[in-house]
């Protein structure tokens, strides 16, 4: 099947998107490519069509559980074969699942990047029938991405191993220099590099100084009917928030990563459905969701970088209808995001001991422990060693950065079963114990593949078939364990520290002080920018996102904050800037007064010239001095 008839016939679309198709080809062509789609844009598609359109198995690297085990679902519904390796599982699931690749006909492996650099998937991976490499948010492999991940360095081994499978990378977000680096670190023999515009037209950005931030947030979701994302850093801010804003008639929930799986698929199934409105969200909400009709985003915290800003505030307009984009600023704004960055970095000492308590917590000798995988209660960690939350968490994420460990999200794993006796084996346990022929019956009917895999289980349901309770199934699947019947692998739902090191000394815990400096200029940098975007009263929203990520050539939206204000002055671009070009270098030069500056500018309307003057000083660009004469603000 040629790429259209594949596409329609797995996902029912008659035409691909704006590029979608120039990506493909490069991929079909065996180019080595990197595609930069804005968030929505359909990236997965991208290498889901000609994987499909191919002999062979498509490897994809992806570091969101969450994510991947959504994409798996989603493509086994289509009766695509699909598999995801990742932290938590099994030894034993692994190699199933690694062994299906080879010898099975899997068509996508979908892995985290800690997994690559194991033996067991090494091993496995040489033998398979690779082709193509596909690298979501590949921003992750460069140190000046915004969310840097070592394990991702790993990729470039599976090229030495396959040189000749092409690559492809994909990301959202990626300024200049980190297009460059992707590509480097990728091993790329050439540039290929095919990149939509970030431009979003239809999305409308503004930056609201407010004092009453809850106040204002109620104002502008009555002025903006449909469908609403509220951003806020904290946990318990999401639910106050929603309280408030259901008080005041506004259908409203809140979602965090400290919610149980159940909640979480509750509540945002809900938003999706329009049952909900407003989700009131951590930055936890929103990868993977594709929601189009998504009308306003509203940022009461400032972003930690403008990489994350312009990923979130894309979720909004994706139906490309008109939408907003707005961040609620305070004076107090500025200082807490100062001092979440020095948070951010916690003395390399510090660090070194909270790896040495870990050691402590999970009981593990020096030398053991790579490559396993632990549940991890944060909060009873820092009760039990007395250490604060905040720290905890920003070591453990400089640990990550040096390849040390790696923290997943909280995620949930569904129970799992497979049978370990052969059928023959299986009849003779069931004749002498026919107390349980019934429930393996009923199991045997229910799942399917029982013998050959790990089965996903549902408990609760297997107690509805066999009317009893939940725990009974519990001890029946516990019991079955015991004797060496069945593998039972009960569900779990708690994040999953992983070791990508076998436990160290702690003397032979290398934090290089220059990536601890070099990583502390850039987050600084990228806290500039945020604080630039967010104080900016004289440059169009849109055009400052777009020469961030590199787009010197944008022009002015005319529909942000910032234009809608400059629109008032009845002048065109070119006038407004050529008599503003002309007043700048005027006033650098000397302090001049209001009569002397319009007379000094010629072949403009004097009206012109005093609206383009009084809108200067009104965003305080220009200031009367003691003299009251006019001078350009430094």
């Amino acid at each position: 099947m040629d790429i259209h008839q594949v596409l329609l016939k797995y996902w029912g679309y008659n035409s691909f998107r704006p590029l979608q198709e120039d990506i493909i080809q490069s991929v079909l062509e065996g180019k080595d490519t990197l595609a930069l789609l804005p968030t929505g844009g359909g990236k997965s598609i991208c290498f889901q069509v000609p994987a499909m359109c191919q002999e062979g198995i498509c490897i994809v690297v992806s570091p969101l559980i969450a994510l991947m085990k959504d994409q798996v679902e989603n493509l086994k519904k289509r009766g695509i074969k699909a598999e995801a390796v990742y932290s938590g599982m099994t030894k034993r699931e692994i190699d199933i699942i690694l062994d299906n690749c080879v010898y099975g006909n899997i068509k996508f492996l979908y892995v985290s990047p800690e997994r690559i650099e194991t033996e067991i998937f090494r091993v496995r991976f040489e033998k398979m029938n690779v082709n193509l490499i596909a690298i979501d948010e590949s921003h992750c492999i460069s140190q000046w991405g915004y969310d840097f991940r070592p394990a991702y360095l790993n990729i470039a081994h599976l090229r030495d191993m396959k040189p000749d499978i092409p690559v492809l990378a994909l990301t959202a977000t990626a300024t200049p220099e980190v297009v460059i680096d992707i590509q480097k670190q990728l091993k790329f023999p050439e540039e290929n590099v095919l990149q939509k515009s970030f431009e979003r037209k239809n999305l409308a950005y503004a930056v609201l100084q407010e004092e009453d931030k809850w106040g204002r947030l109620l104002k502008i979701l009555n002025k903006v009917p449909g469908t609403s994302v509220v951003y806020v850093r904290s946990r318990k801010r999401t639910k106050e928030i929603a309280s408030f804003l259901v008080k005041n008639g506004i259908s409203a929930d809140f979602y965090h990563a400290g919610l149980s799986n159940d909640d979480r698929s509750k509540k945002q199934n809900n938003w999706i459905t329009d049952q909900t409105r407003v989700i009131v969200s951590t930055n936890a909400f929103g990868m993977g969701i594709d929601k189009p009709n998504v009308r306003s985003v509203v940022h009461l915290d400032l972003p930690d970088s403008l990489e994350a800003y312009f990923q979130e505030a894309g979720r909004a307009g994706r139906d490309e209808k008109k939408a907003y984009a707005v961040l609620l600023v305070e004076k107090a704004d500025q200082q807490e995001l100062t001092q979440r960055i020095i948070d951010s970095f916690p003395e390399i000492d510090t660090i070194k001991q909270i790896y040495q308590a870990l050691a402590n917590y999970f009981q593990l000798p020096i030398g053991s422990g790579f490559n396993e995988s632990f549940d991890f209660h944060i909060a009873d960690f820092c009760h039990q060693y007395n250490f604060k939350i905040n720290i905890v968490y920003n070591s453990l994420k400089f640990l990550e950065k040096e390849g040390y460990l790696y923290l997943s999200e909280a995620t949930f794993n569904p129970s799992r079963i497979k049978l370990e006796v052969n059928k023959s084996e299986l009849y003779e346990f069931q004749v002498k114990h026919p107390h349980h022929d019934l429930f393996i019956k009923t199991l045997l009917r229910s799942y399917g593949g029982l013998f050959e895999n790990f089965v996903r289980i549902d408990e609760f349901e297997l107690a509805k078939r066999l009317k009893t309770k939940t725990e009974k199934i519990e001890e029946a699947l516990n019991y079955l364990n015991t004797l060496k019947v069945i593998s039972y692998l009960p569900q779990a739902n708690q994040p999953q520290l992983t070791y990508l090191t076998e436990r160290l000394e702690n003397k032979n815990v290398v934090i290089s002080p220059q990536h601890y400096h070099d990583r502390k200029e850039m987050a600084i940098k990228k806290m500039e920018s945020v604080v630039y975007y967010a104080s900016s009263t004289h440059k169009c929203r849109s055009e400052i996102l777009l020469n961030y990520f590199g787009q010197k050539d944008a022009y002015r939206c005319g529909v942000c904050d910032v234009c809608l204000e400059r629109n008032k002055l009845e002048l065109s671009d070119m006038e407004f800037t050529a008599v503003s070009d002309q007043i700048k270098k005027q006033l650098k030069q000397n302090p001049t007064s209001m009569t002397d500056l319009v007379n000094s500018i010629k072949d403009v309307r004097d009206d012109k010239i005093i609206k383009v003057i009084q809108w200067l000083i009104e965003n305080e660009k220009i200031k009367p001095n003691q003299e009251n004469l006019l001078e350009w603000k430094k």
